[in-house]
Order: C-alpha cells, then sequence, then structure tokens
C-alpha cells in the first residue's frame, strides 16, 4: 500500500484549525512544520521542557497530511477549508510516500543503549551485547524513559555507583520503570514506582514482569493509601523537571529515610541552585554530575554538608 502527503503552507493563525479539519475531512495523520526550517527566517517554537508554547504553530506554517494514494486530494483539502472557516481552498502540492516495512524501519532507529559501566538498555527486538551485564529489556513506547535522555542516564549512573542491596528504593515519576528496575536488579529490597500518568504506571509494569523485577507501580492517590503511604525509602530518586521538583521538595524530602539518600534529575545546570535552595530546609543538595547541560543533584537526609560531586570533580562529565 503507498500513501500521497498533502502539503500545504499556511499562515500560523490558520494551521490548526486546517490540522482539525484535515483529519475531519479523511487525512490520516497531520503535521505541522516551520515552513522556513533550514533557511535564515527559522524561528524556534518550543521552550525547556515542561513549557507550554504560548503559540501553537509558526508564522510561517507547513501542515502536511497524509492520504491513501486512491483518495482525491483535492477534495480533502476542499472539504478541510470549509469546515475550517477558509474564504478559500489553499493552494497545495503532493508527495509519494512509498510502501516499506514501517516496523522494521522503526526498530532499526533503536540500538542497544550502553549506561554506566555495566547496564544495557536492550529492545526485545536485540540481543544482549553483553549477556553477563545488567541487562533490561525496555522497547521505546509512549512512557518515558528508555535511558537515552541525560537525565535518566544521569539517575542510572548514580543507582549504580549507589547499590543498596536489600535497602527500599522509591521511584517518583517512575515514567517507564528503568530506574526502579536498575533499583532492582542491583538487588535493592522493596522497590516502589509513583506516577501520575496511569498509561506510563501501566508500561511499567510491563516492563518489571518483562524482566522480572518485583515492583510495586502506583499513582499518587494510591500509593498515599497503599501500605507504602506512610513509609520513608533509603533511597528517593526522581526524575521530572525543576518546577514540580520545587514544589515537592518537603514531600519528597519527608520521604527520604534518617540517613538514606535523595537524588533529582530533569533539572537544568542553571536550575541547580534554585531547586537546591527549595530543598536546603530539608536536606542540602549538591551537583553528583552533569551531562549535555542536564545536572542530577544529590543529598543525605542529616548529613551536615553537600555530598562530594562524582570523582570528587565540580560534577562535569
Amino acid at each position: 500500500m503507498s500513501w500521497t502527503e498533502v502539503i500545504i503552507e499556511i499562515a500560523r493563525e490558520h494551521a490548526e484549525g486546517l490540522s482539525d479539519a484535515l483529519m475531519e475531512a479523511g487525512a490520516l495523520s497531520v503535521s505541522v512544520e516551520d515552513a522556513d526550517e533550514g533557511t535564515a527566517d527559522e524561528k524556534p517554537l518550543f521552550g525547556e521542557p515542561g513549557m507550554v508554547p504560548e503559540q501553537a504553530a509558526w508564522d510561517h506554517s507547513r501542515v502536511v497530511a497524509l492520504t491513501d494514494e486512491g483518495d482525491d486530494q483535492a477534495a480533502i483539502v476542499a472539504q478541510a477549508a470549509a469546515i475550517a472557516g477558509l474564504a478559500q481552498a489553499p493552494k497545495f502540492s503532493t508527495r509519494a510516500v512509498a510502501d516499506a516495512d514501517w516496523v522494521r524501519l522503526t526498530q532499526s532507529q533503536f540500538e542497544p543503549i550502553h549506561i554506566g559501566k555495566n547496564i544495557w538498555v536492550v529492545p526485545s527486538w536485540h540481543e544482549a551485547p553483553d549477556p553477563d551485564a545488567l541487562i533490561l529489556e525496555v522497547d521505546p513506547g509512549l512512557a518515558f524513559g528508555t535511558g537515552s535522555h541525560p537525565t535518566t542516564r544521569l539517575c542510572m549512573e548514580w543507582l549504580e555507583a549507589h547499590p543498596k542491596p536489600g535497602k527500599t528504593v522509591l521511584d517518583y515519576g517512575c515514567g517507564s520503570g528503568i530506574l526502579a528496575m536498575v533499583a532492582k536488579k542491583l538487588d535493592a529490597g522493596s522497590v516502589v514506582g509513583v506516577d501520575i500518568d496511569e498509561q506510563a504506571i501501566e508500561s511499567a509494569k510491563l516492563n518489571a514482569e518483562r524482566n522480572a523485577c518485583e515492583i510495586d507501580f502506583y499513582v499518587p492517590d494510591d500509593f498515599v493509601a497503599s501500605a507504602h503511604g506512610g513509609v520513608q525509602f533509603d533511597t528517593v530518586v526522581a526524575n521530572i523537571l525543576s518546577s514540580p521538583l520545587k514544589l515537592m521538595a518537603p514531600m519528597l524530602s519527608g520521604r527520604v529515610a534518617e540517613g538514606g539518600s535523595l537524588i533529582l534529575s530533569g533539572v537544568l545546570a542553571r536550575q541547580a541552585e534554585e531547586v537546591a535552595a527549595a530543598y536546603a530546609p530539608f536536606i542540602k543538595l549538591g551537583v553528583w554530575a552533569e551531562h549535555d547541560g542536564w545536572v542530577a543533584l544529590h543529598g543525605q537526609r542529616g548529613a551536615a554538608s553537600a555530598p562530594p560531586a562524582r570523582d570528587g570533580s565540580n560534577g562535569g562529565k
């Protein structure tokens, strides 16, 4: 089977409405791009993670709609223009999309990821490069966390460098459950994962089952109501974003047992001081390591001063 892309260049104020209208008129999928991409007029739209853009499209937008090859593309565009309330159907061009083995093509983009000294994250369609390593079988999906992002990598490296056999671990904002699984495979005792996204919880449960890891996963309300609700943990790791991390400072700090460790990531290097300041009344945090502009902060409950950075450095990698 083959498809035809319909390409329409249009002003920002009409891009979102036309996109929705194209889907209603029969398009299989629609994306919006910067029509000036690659030129001197290209403009960034999105800020740092967690920020909602003020505009939903670019001043000079390109709307790309995927249709079946046999569809009447002109009719689809005309119908969409009418639905969107445009005075007339916009000009458009088309581009053929050849058939392909999309599953194989997608899988080829994801190779095993080596993290730290001895961790491999391996998609299910690959053989583990080192069967004696700590192997996590995780397929890319909707839940965040395959180890490819610097913040996930930093947390995994901290857990590997500080194994806690038999100790309790809380992974708050667990996403795919990858950090909880690393802790469990490093012989932690009771491990709990929490996430606000129910889809992430389902993904994490499937990943844990696939990797033979006994972990309890909850959405926040169920976590509070569970047997773990009033429990403190020897290690608490939270890989989220700076704004929610600051808001959760009293709660996350209160989940750390006396002498236990708190590890935070999802924090840009320029945000480290303000995040540490939010936790200062509870736990003194310092930068443990930095990677690609992101940092991992670490502190110990009851410690008088911030812990040293990895390898005794200032946190740079």
